[in-house]
């Protein structure tokens, strides 16, 4: 019941694997890439909140009478 397979079968089914392994590689490098992005624009935007709360005028608030 077990397939025989050939030496060219298997050379193809060799190559579709490598193929395979450098879409997955490629894909990985762009996930990289998109993490290191965003990376940046979180680090950028603490530091900007960072300011903005240093720069922030806290007033006083009136207070509820009881009644």
């Amino acid at each position: 019941m077990s397939k025989r397979y050939t030496k060219a079968d298997l050379e193809q089914i060799v190559y579709k694997q490598l193929e395979n392994l450098n879409a997955m590689h490629d894909l990985l490098g762009i996930m990289k890439y998109q993490n290191d992005l965003i990376h940046n624009i979180n680090q950028t935007l603490r530091e900007e909140i960072g300011q903005f709360k240093k720069q922030q005028v806290m007033y006083p608030t009136r207070r509820k009478i009881k009644s």
